[in-house]
């Protein structure tokens, strides 16, 4: 359900969400989730350009059209966390550089992205920092400007 937008944007706002291939940690290993994510406007012309990525189709729609759209386009998978916030935010990167909507007209779907679960999201990951993680650096390494 479309939420309050605020005064800057219209329902008609153009918005590329992707199909992004996550996982989650469990005790027995990996599970699989298939997320909804907007895609701001930097970020969709990187992944044109083709670096690998979890994302495996994009779809361009608008704010109004976007829970539809991609609900019936990715029927297994669930909106992201924070959806909301994250798709006004990225509607608004398309308002301040409306020459990226032309990469995907309105409606557009793309699956040729340079799709790869080499790197896995991994979204309950916890990064340990250890002392043995710190690099040591000689005093005398340093130059003076």
């Amino acid at each position: 359900m479309l939420p309050v937008l605020p005064p800057d944007l219209q329902p008609e706002a153009y918005l590329v969400v992707g199909l992004a291939h996550c996982f989650w940690k469990e005790e027995t290993g990996l599970r699989e989730l298939e997320l909804i994510e907007p895609i701001p406007s930097a970020a969709l012309e990187t992944l044109l350009q083709g670096v690998p990525t979890s994302y495996s189709h994009l779809v361009a729609t608008t704010l109004a059209q976007v829970e539809t759209t991609a609900t019936q386009r990715f029927p297994s998978a669930q909106l992201c966390p924070d959806f909301w916030e994250r798709a006004i935010a990225a509607a608004r990167t398309y308002r301040h550089r409306p020459q990226a909507t032309q990469h995907l007209p309105l409606g557009a779907e793309r699956n040729d992205l340079n799709f790869s679960l080499e790197r896995k999201r991994v979204l309950n990951s916890r990064r340990t920092v250890r002392d043995s993680d710190n690099i040591r650096q000689h005093p005398h390494t340093h130059q003076q400007l």
